[in-house]
Protein backbone atom coordinates (compact mmCIF):
# COMPACT_ATOMS: atom_id res chain seq x y z
CA UNK A 1 0.00 0.00 0.00
CA UNK A 2 1.15 3.78 -0.98
CA UNK A 3 1.37 6.31 2.13
CA UNK A 4 0.15 9.62 2.35
CA UNK A 5 3.34 11.80 0.88
CA UNK A 6 4.47 9.74 -1.68
CA UNK A 7 4.22 10.86 -5.56
CA UNK A 8 1.19 9.14 -7.02
CA UNK A 9 2.54 6.37 -9.66
CA UNK A 10 1.73 7.67 -12.56
CA UNK A 11 -0.75 6.08 -15.14
CA UNK A 12 -2.71 6.29 -18.79
CA UNK A 13 -6.10 4.96 -18.85
CA UNK A 14 -9.04 4.68 -21.56
CA UNK A 15 -12.17 5.86 -19.64
CA UNK A 16 -15.23 5.73 -19.80
CA UNK A 17 -16.47 8.94 -22.06
CA UNK A 18 -13.76 7.94 -24.96
CA UNK A 19 -10.24 9.68 -23.80
CA UNK A 20 -7.89 8.62 -22.23
CA UNK A 21 -6.70 9.93 -18.19
CA UNK A 22 -3.49 10.23 -17.76
CA UNK A 23 -1.81 11.59 -13.67
CA UNK A 24 -0.64 14.26 -15.49
CA UNK A 25 -3.55 15.21 -16.92
CA UNK A 26 -4.58 16.06 -12.98
CA UNK A 27 -1.44 18.05 -12.43
CA UNK A 28 -2.58 21.14 -10.37
CA UNK A 29 -6.46 19.94 -9.44
CA UNK A 30 -7.42 17.45 -6.47
CA UNK A 31 -8.21 14.61 -7.81
CA UNK A 32 -10.37 11.49 -6.09
CA UNK A 33 -9.43 8.01 -7.85
CA UNK A 34 -11.83 5.46 -6.01
CA UNK A 35 -11.15 1.77 -6.89
CA UNK A 36 -13.79 -0.69 -6.81
CA UNK A 37 -14.40 -4.39 -7.99
CA UNK A 38 -17.11 -4.86 -10.65
CA UNK A 39 -19.50 -2.69 -12.52
CA UNK A 40 -23.11 -2.87 -11.92
CA UNK A 41 -23.04 -5.38 -8.43
CA UNK A 42 -24.72 -3.99 -5.21
CA UNK A 43 -21.57 -2.63 -3.52
CA UNK A 44 -20.22 -1.08 -6.65
CA UNK A 45 -23.41 0.67 -7.33
CA UNK A 46 -24.18 1.78 -4.05
CA UNK A 47 -20.38 3.31 -4.05
CA UNK A 48 -20.71 4.73 -7.36
CA UNK A 49 -24.27 6.07 -6.91
CA UNK A 50 -23.48 7.79 -3.46
CA UNK A 51 -20.43 9.61 -5.60
CA UNK A 52 -23.28 10.55 -8.27
CA UNK A 53 -25.17 12.38 -5.16
CA UNK A 54 -22.88 14.62 -4.35
CA UNK A 55 -20.54 14.34 -7.68
CA UNK A 56 -21.34 18.73 -7.34
CA UNK A 57 -19.90 19.07 -3.80
CA UNK A 58 -16.84 17.99 -4.75
CA UNK A 59 -16.97 19.97 -7.85
CA UNK A 60 -17.70 22.73 -5.24
CA UNK A 61 -14.35 21.99 -3.20
CA UNK A 62 -12.47 21.26 -6.73
CA UNK A 63 -12.07 18.35 -6.81
CA UNK A 64 -12.43 15.65 -10.09
CA UNK A 65 -14.26 12.47 -9.20
CA UNK A 66 -12.23 9.00 -11.40
CA UNK A 67 -13.47 5.34 -10.50
CA UNK A 68 -11.46 2.90 -11.25
CA UNK A 69 -11.79 -1.19 -11.83
CA UNK A 70 -10.39 -3.73 -14.03
CA UNK A 71 -13.78 -3.45 -16.38
CA UNK A 72 -13.48 -2.68 -19.41
CA UNK A 73 -14.84 0.70 -21.08
CA UNK A 74 -17.82 -1.01 -22.83
CA UNK A 75 -18.95 -2.36 -19.30
CA UNK A 76 -17.77 0.75 -17.92
CA UNK A 77 -20.41 3.03 -20.38
CA UNK A 78 -23.02 0.58 -19.75
CA UNK A 79 -22.71 1.43 -15.86
CA UNK A 80 -22.21 4.63 -16.47
CA UNK A 81 -25.25 5.51 -18.46
CA UNK A 82 -27.56 3.09 -16.38
CA UNK A 83 -26.97 5.25 -13.20
CA UNK A 84 -26.42 8.15 -14.79
CA UNK A 85 -22.87 8.72 -13.34
CA UNK A 86 -21.40 12.37 -14.13
CA UNK A 87 -17.83 11.53 -13.42
CA UNK A 88 -15.55 8.75 -15.60
CA UNK A 89 -14.70 5.27 -15.25
CA UNK A 90 -11.13 4.56 -15.81
CA UNK A 91 -10.49 0.52 -17.28
CA UNK A 92 -7.69 -1.11 -16.08
CA UNK A 93 -8.41 -4.72 -17.27
CA UNK A 94 -4.14 -5.70 -16.83
CA UNK A 95 -4.52 -4.50 -13.20
CA UNK A 96 -1.45 -2.50 -13.76
CA UNK A 97 -2.80 0.93 -11.76
CA UNK A 98 -4.62 -1.73 -9.74
CA UNK A 99 -1.46 -3.10 -8.32
CA UNK A 100 0.61 0.00 -8.26
CA UNK A 101 -2.00 1.51 -6.22
CA UNK A 102 -1.95 -1.74 -4.31
CA UNK A 103 -5.94 -2.12 -4.67
CA UNK A 104 -5.07 -5.57 -6.40
CA UNK A 105 -4.84 -8.03 -3.52
CA UNK A 106 -5.42 -11.21 -2.13
CA UNK A 107 -8.68 -11.59 -0.36
CA UNK A 108 -10.45 -14.84 1.48
CA UNK A 109 -13.98 -15.97 0.78
CA UNK A 110 -15.09 -18.84 2.51
CA UNK A 111 -11.99 -19.88 3.19
CA UNK A 112 -10.84 -19.60 -0.77
CA UNK A 113 -7.76 -17.28 -1.66
CA UNK A 114 -8.36 -15.44 -4.36
CA UNK A 115 -7.03 -11.78 -5.97
CA UNK A 116 -9.40 -9.08 -6.27
CA UNK A 117 -10.40 -5.07 -5.82
CA UNK A 118 -9.66 -4.06 -2.98
CA UNK A 119 -12.09 -1.13 -2.05
CA UNK A 120 -9.88 1.92 -1.87
CA UNK A 121 -9.89 5.58 -2.54
CA UNK A 122 -6.92 7.90 -2.65
CA UNK A 123 -6.85 11.75 -2.61
CA UNK A 124 -4.32 12.86 -4.81
CA UNK A 125 -3.45 16.23 -4.42
CA UNK A 126 -2.62 19.28 -7.34
CA UNK A 127 1.58 18.47 -7.49
CA UNK A 128 0.64 14.98 -7.83
CA UNK A 129 1.31 13.43 -4.02
CA UNK A 130 -0.86 11.16 -2.12
CA UNK A 131 -2.67 13.16 0.35
CA UNK A 132 -4.99 11.19 1.85
CA UNK A 133 -5.63 7.46 1.72
CA UNK A 134 -9.02 5.05 2.76
CA UNK A 135 -8.46 1.77 2.79
CA UNK A 136 -11.34 -1.00 3.08
CA UNK A 137 -14.10 1.76 2.06
CA UNK A 138 -17.79 1.07 3.12
CA UNK A 139 -19.44 1.99 0.19
CA UNK A 140 -22.79 3.64 1.79
CA UNK A 141 -21.10 6.57 3.80
CA UNK A 142 -17.71 6.74 2.04
CA UNK A 143 -19.16 9.61 0.11
CA UNK A 144 -19.89 11.78 3.39
CA UNK A 145 -16.51 10.73 4.64
CA UNK A 146 -14.35 12.17 1.90
CA UNK A 147 -15.89 15.50 2.03
CA UNK A 148 -15.38 16.00 5.49
CA UNK A 149 -11.69 15.10 5.30
CA UNK A 150 -11.41 18.00 1.56
CA UNK A 151 -13.16 20.43 3.82
CA UNK A 152 -10.59 20.24 6.52
CA UNK A 153 -7.68 19.59 4.10
CA UNK A 154 -8.83 22.85 2.37
CA UNK A 155 -9.67 25.00 5.67
CA UNK A 156 -5.56 23.75 7.03
CA UNK A 157 -4.28 24.75 3.78
CA UNK A 158 -5.83 28.19 3.49
CA UNK A 159 -4.31 28.75 7.25
CA UNK A 160 -0.93 27.97 5.76
CA UNK A 161 -1.10 30.71 3.04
Amino acid sequence: MLEVGQKAPGFCLDSSDGTAVCLSDLAGRTAVLYFYPKDDTPGCTTEACAFRDVSDEFTKRGAVIYGVSPDSVASHERFRDKFQLPFPLLSDPGKAMLSAYGAWQEKSMYGRKYMGVARTTYIIGSDGTIVALFPNVKPADHTKELLGWLDEYQSNAERTI
